[in-house]
């Protein structure tokens, strides 16, 4: 099990990042259950942790605009196992997408300083 909190009506949760010389960082997302994708950090972040390039992907944004963003590869630690997703580099905060929670059960007590749980359902 996973746990955040609500913050000014935000649910946030902490992830482990592993970088390349094996250290971890922690990062504080903002789940956004209308974002399908894994993650996004902010383009400058990308580059100051220097994650590897994968591809330039067009991506919708929720006025149903279209923009152009790198995709980049990230090495996290979820539910105590590694996994390597995908990271878009985009944005001004770091975002969490319904990809990373998928096959999962999302609880969230919406008020300030409310628990937000992430538990494995296979």
């Amino acid at each position: 099990m996973i746990h955040g909190t609500v913050v000014g009506l935000q649910a946030r949760m902490s992830v482990l990042v592993r970088l390349e010389d094996k250290s971890d960082i922690e990062i504080e997302f903002v789940i956004d259950t209308g974002f399908e994708g894994f993650l996004t950090l902010p383009p400058d972040l990308v580059a100051k942790l220097s994650l590897p390039y994968i591809a330039k992907i067009q991506a919708n944004l929720a006025d149903n605009s279209k923009t152009t963003t790198n995709a980049h590869a990230i090495k996290i630690v979820w539910n105590g196992a590694e996994r390597e997703v995908i990271v878009l580099a985009m944005g001004r905060r770091p975002l969490m997408g319904t990809a990373l929670l998928a096959d999962s059960h999302l609880s969230i007590d919406f008020y300030e300083g409310g628990t937000v749980l992430v538990d494995e359902i296979l």
